[in-house]
């Protein structure tokens, strides 16, 4: 009986969600448009993978590129390796950011067509895990937190993410005003984040300001206006 039931719940669970607890695997280049141009690698050449090589200087054997593709060392002797795929309107690239000791995982700038995410790479499994903010993490290191805030695409969320055995869960997303303002996030204390905001069209002025914070049963609420 618990095994079936076990199952109906995998079942009803959103594909999405179990995709981002489980992370996902390496994924190969589809060409599925037009080959880049010179600009693309005259970019790389000169600015992208000369700046990327400096990044990861320290981390030198576990981290290294060969041409468009970035190798990470993993627990067991292995590599995961992402490649670049500039083709077309699917286009994504990957550049090595820095390794996050809290989380054991490299952290890996994304930008993509029309897109912008970090690539989050377990050191002991290889699993990829997509956020669209750089990881901010409580003061005792146990869950951080990412902002996501753009116009294009439409995205305004706080999320709070705390590792869980190989995974990653997302124990809250707060709505942000982002179609009109430009929100921040930071950690007051390890249960409490404070979100300010910016009018778009009026920098100067003062916008949404409010608290989220946990409660004694794990729930993140929001408190202000």
């Amino acid at each position: 009986m618990l095994v079936r039931l076990l199952c109906l719940v995998a079942l009803l669970l959103p594909a999405g969600a179990f995709a981002q607890a489980m992370g996902e695997e390496a994924k190969a280049c589809l060409q599925s448009g037009p080959p880049p141009g010179a600009e693309y690698e005259r970019e790389n050449q000169t600015k992208e993978w000369p700046d990327e090589a400096q990044r990861f200087r320290g981390d030198v054997p576990n981290v290294g590129r060969r041409d468009d593709r970035l190798r990470l060392a993993i627990d067991g002797g292995k590599m995961v390796e992402l490649q670049d795929c500039p083709y077309g309107d699917t286009a994504y690239q990957y550049l090595y950011e820095r390794f996050d000791d809290p989380g054991r995982f490299y952290v890996v700038r994304t930008p993509a067509y029309e897109d912008f995410s970090y690539t989050l790479v377990m050191k002991r499994t290889g699993r990829l895990f997509t956020v669209y903010g750089a990881p901010v993490w409580a003061s005792d290191k146990s869950r951080f937190l990412t902002v996501a805030c753009s116009l294009l695409p439409e995205r305004g969320t706080l999320s709070i993410h705390k590792p869980s055995n190989d995974g990653l869960a997302v124990e809250a997303e707060i709505a942000l005003p982002c179609a009109m303002e430009s929100c921040s996030a930071r950690w007051d204390f390890q249960s409490w984040i404070s979100i300010s905001c910016t009018p778009r069209d009026e920098p100067g002025k003062k916008g949404t300001e409010f608290v989220v914070i946990r409660g004694n049963d794990g729930k993140w609420n929001r408190f202000g206006r």
